[in-house]
């Protein structure tokens, strides 16, 4: 079983109602009124679903393997272009590697690969300590943030 973790360390699951994208577009109203959690696969597009991403509580975005890196757009894209301000966990193939950038396109919470050592992943969401471009959370350049 992974190791779950935000930035400060391990946390503890949440009991949600799972549904995938295709469960949940094929009977929506069965879901209405439930605490879900939406797993989508690295080959369904966001645009499938992001009007509607505050329906879910907690999004998890499929890793497949480390290369595959359309999960990176999805989480940019339903944090800016839709608004959504609910958990989003990446799932799968989840290295330590990918951490800082999956935290800067808006994940929260990470489901670790069971062979990657907890105290290495916390170490590395401070890998660059003032990075150039923008992110999910700040939309200023690093001369801007400088600025002021």
């Amino acid at each position: 079983m992974p190791t779950l973790i935000n930035t400060q360390g391990v946390v503890e699951d949440t009991a949600l109602t799972p549904v995938t994208l295709k469960e949940w577009q094929a009977n929506p109203s069965e879901y209405a009124g439930k605490e879900l959690e939406l797993s989508v696969n690295s080959d369904e597009t966001v645009d499938l679903f992001g009007a509607d991403a505050d329906q879910f509580k907690r999004i998890c975005i499929d890793f497949p393997k480390f290369a595959d890196g359309r999960g990176y757009s999805a989480a940019r894209l339903l944090r800016e272009k839709y608004g959504y301000k609910g958990e989003l966990r990446s799932t799968g193939d989840v290295l330590i590697d990918q951490l800082f950038f999956m935290k800067r396109c808006g994940f929260d919470t990470f489901a670790l690969r069971e062979d990657q050592v907890l105290e290495d992943a916390i170490a590395a969401f401070s890998t660059f300590t003032n990075p150039y471009q923008n992110d999910v959370q700040d939309q200023r350049p690093l001369f801007r943030r400088r600025q002021g």
